[in-house]
């Protein structure tokens, strides 16, 4: 049996047609109850909604530094920002310390050993400050080690020819 026979629809139309000629009461009745699921469909598909590919954002690069500043000028914001940043490690320090002391009043208190929980938290605190030098020390060494890349500029990207 061919492929092109059992796709055919021609079989089913004249059959379909037949038993629709007969004549039987229902017959309308169930040829509109069998619309509903293709309404439903038709329905369904006419209310799907397609949007548009968005158009690709134009990118503006703001600068807050002046790009004709000196090298001086560029030392002197540095040495600036560097004391602030000294400045707010200093108050989380000591912030950090009257924390500790705190908790040592408490812990001796309600009758703790906070001497050797102390020792323990410092020994901690220890390691885990020489870890963060060892890992600095060696992106240092690797960024020397590959040495300087040229730093990119931005204003310059899109003048390319």
């Amino acid at each position: 049996m061919s492929l092109v026979s059992r796709l055919n629809p021609k079989a089913g139309i004249v059959d379909f047609w037949h038993e629709f000629r007969k004549p039987n009461p229902l017959r309308l009745p169930i040829l509109l109850v069998s619309t509903i699921p293709l309404m439903i469909v038709f329905y369904w598909l006419s209310g799907e909604v397609h949007y548009k590919v968005p158009a690709r954002p134009q990118i503006t690069y703001i600068t807050t530094f002046d790009p004709n500043r000196t090298d001086a000028e560029i030392m002197a914001s540095n040495e600036a920002a560097q004391e602030v940043k000294e400045l707010r490690q200093a108050a989380a320090d000591d912030l950090a310390e009257r924390k500790r002391n705190t908790y040592k009043t408490l812990g001796a208190a309600i009758g703790m050993d906070v001497d050797s929980i102390a020792e323990r938290a410092d020994a901690e605190r220890a390691a885990e400050e020489a870890k963060a030098a060892e890992e600095r020390a060696a992106i240092l060494s690797r960024a020397q080690k590959d040495g300087p890349s040229e730093p990119s500029d931005p204003a310059s990207e899109g003048d390319a020819p």
